[in-house]
């Protein structure tokens, strides 16, 4: 994701609430680089939905991807709502996702591996 693109969108309030849930909006407005944040938020919802071979179609939602942090900081994937209902629907088998993110000046990256347990 392109962190400046995702700058010029923290202007369209809309835009925010339509991809991401009241507890991502709260941490990433607590933070010093608030596009950097959300930025790779994006990208890790961006690449789960990809991973899971659907993209953002047939009900899956932005907003009901989460992007969670453990105590040390390791990036983890929520899911909620009709999302969660389509993907245990479509994987049909108990399934573990990696994730990890990055970003390096312009760019925001993740990846996100699905593997069936």
């Amino acid at each position: 994701a392109n962190i400046n693109r995702i700058k010029r969108s923290l202007k369209n309030n809309k835009l925010i609430t339509r991809l991401f849930n009241k507890t991502a909006v709260r941490k990433c407005n607590k933070q010093t680089d608030k596009p950097s944040c959300y930025a790779k938020r994006f990208a890790a919802k961006e690449a789960f939905s990809k991973a899971l071979g659907t993209g953002i179609s047939g009900g899956i939602s932005f907003k009901d991807i989460s992007i969670n942090n453990n105590k040390k900081g390791k990036p983890f994937v929520v899911l909620q709502g009709k999302t969660k209902t389509i993907v245990q629907r479509t994987i049909k088998k108990r399934y573990k996702t990696f994730l990890t993110i990055s970003d390096e000046q312009k760019y925001a990256l993740a990846v996100v591996i699905i593997t069936y347990i």
